[in-house]
């Protein structure tokens, strides 16, 4: 019988294994979890290459990070923090609304106006799980430019550091094109442009989705029960020449690779019970835990994720909880590095 108890999914590992620093594009390490049940294998990066044959198709999410962290102060000079969220419907004048998070909560109460980078924000209304709706006095033109120049990286917050120019690049992926995420997929930070062109060479498909991250991929769950808990909604989008891509390889006996949780998500909302695709947009609120049966994904690179985290509950649904959680141990004792600037595993 599958555990649904969160605490089954936990794991201890030294803080020192936290990465606050990437290792760079194409030099981190990859814990090899072959899925029949063979011997796992650290591997560089650039070797997991070796691990694809022809025909295969390896899916990534281009979705692009914005500089959502905003700082600013209330009227009487308290300091305040914002990360955005999501844009909203601007209002009839033009001027841009966001759902954004914001610190101090008591700084932000309804009617309430603060200085985010230089800009005057009103608070219109406070949602239920605390998020506020925000009203700039700025068109999304013009909070766009202000946030390209002061703006800030929303770093995950167990990283414990202010982010820096460095992380402008590095919190950025090779794949990255369409701007909306909050988070990166840090999965595809494990590429760079050498390991993509070799994978071309070796008539590996490479196939795109977009899935703007949100900031509830840091959220812990709250419930010890995991079937009880909301997922946070997504938005993503699959284009038709990019289905036709993983259909194509799934037709002609090839393996679909998902690069992240992300572009595993968007698959297994789209694909029917077939395993066939269609070009769809929307929201998606999949949570993925044990006992799934994952219907299009064959293989997946990930990294390691928080313990007790929606992330480590979709692994385990595709790899198993004790294989993962053996993976996790193994991982720590070869001193391999955590969590969104680290190292990472390939299931295949």
């Amino acid at each position: 019988m599958i555990s649904t108890n969160l605490s089954d999914y936990n794991f201890d590992f030294p803080k020192e294994l936290i990465a606050d620093r990437t290792a760079g594009k194409g030099k981190t390490r990859i814990l090899h979890c072959p899925k029949n049940g063979g011997e796992r294998k650290i591997l560089q990066a650039t070797e997991i290459i070796s691990l694809f044959k022809p025909g295969d198709c390896l899916v990534v999410n281009n979705t692009k990070v914005i500089p959502a962290r905003l700082f600013g102060k209330t009227l009487h000079g308290g300091k305040v923090e914002t990360l955005l969220v999501q844009p909203l419907i601007p209002t009839d004048s033009g001027k841009a609304r966001w759902e954004a998070w914001v610190k101090p909560g008591k700084a932000f109460p309804i009617n309430r106006e603060v200085e985010l980078a230089g800009i005057q924000v009103f608070v219109e209304s406070i949602k239920a799980d605390g998020a506020r709706i925000l009203r700039f006095n700025a068109t999304p033109q013009e909070l766009e430019l202000v946030m390209e120049k002061e703006g800030h990286v929303p770093l995950p917050p167990y990283i414990g550091r202010p982010d820096d120019d460095e992380d402008k690049k590095a919190y950025q992926t090779i794949f990255a094109k369409y701007s909306g995420a909050v988070a990166a997929p840090t999965a595809s930070l494990h590429f760079n442009e050498e390991m993509l062109e070799a994978l071309k060479k070796n008539d590996v498909e490479i196939a795109e989705v977009t899935l703007h991250v949100g900031p509830g991929t840091f959220q812990n769950i709250a419930v010890e029960n995991f079937t009880e808990h909301q997922m946070h909604g997504e938005r993503y989008i699959l284009t038709e020449e990019n289905a036709k891509k993983i259909n194509r390889a799934k037709s002609n006996g090839g393996r679909v690779i998902t690069v992240g949780t992300t572009s595993t998500r968007v698959l297994e909302t789209i694909a029917d019970k077939n395993g066939h695709l269609s070009a769809q947009e929307g929201i998606t609120h999949a949570f993925i835990y044990p006992g799934y049966r994952y219907k299009i994904v064959d293989g997946l690179i990930t990294n390691f994720h928080w313990p007790k985290s929606s992330l480590i509950l979709l692994v385990s649904a595709f790899y198993g909880r004790e294989n993962t959680l053996n993976a996790y141990n193994e991982a720590v004792k070869a001193k391999m590095k955590l969590f969104s600037y680290g190292d990472g595993m390939f299931i295949i």
